[in-house]
């Protein structure tokens, strides 16, 4: 065991150095941060959020820098992070768009005014809908146009597009009398 300590002596005061001027840096950070979250008004919650955020960063960093210490090269390191930072940027990209969707599927199920079988008109300047709606799923609304073509349209959109209820046709009026 002794024999390891001697081997590794330079790396382990190396990373040693390193926690404590990380843990140091965070510190000094998080006290920042809260100083700057007092003064600016905000809460103390989103001031601990950014304080965690600076925490998750500079531990990667220091993971980096503990990387070089035992010795990693370079080109292995690069092709480490340039294959995590593509999966990430991916997975988060792929989720953002399923999440907005489902999210505003769930916001259009409470407080959306039209229900399956309202006329609408969606202004889109690149492509105008004017559409029965025929289903709310959870990802987006089913649409049938007077010509009877089938429009899908994303909740996402739906939400930040100005939409308007056509009138109901007097046939649709006669039969509610």
């Amino acid at each position: 065991m002794s024999n390891f300590f001697e081997t590794y002596q330079s790396e382990i005061i190396y990373s040693i150095i390193v926690l404590v001027v990380m843990l140091i840096i965070r510190a000094i950070i998080v006290v920042a941060v809260n100083k700057i979250g007092k003064k600016s008004g905000t809460t103390e919650a989103r001031a601990a959020l950014i304080g965690r955020y600076a925490t998750v960063t500079l531990v990667l960093l220091a993971l980096l820098i503990e990387a070089f210490i035992l010795g990693a090269k370079t080109s292995d390191i690069t092709l480490v992070f340039s294959s995590v930072f593509a999966v990430i940027g991916i997975a988060l990209f792929a989720i953002w768009s399923i999440l907005s969707n489902i999210t505003s599927g769930v916001i259009m199920f409470f407080s959306f005014p039209y229900k399956v079988g309202d006329k609408i008109k969606i202004h889109d300047k690149d492509y105008p809908v004017e559409a029965i709606i025929e289903d709310i799923r959870a990802f987006q609304l089913i649409l049938r146009e007077d010509n009877g073509d089938l429009v899908t349209y994303p909740n996402n959109l739906i939400l930040q597009k100005a939409v308007t209820l056509m009138e109901k046709d007097a046939l649709d009026d006669s039969s509610i009398l």
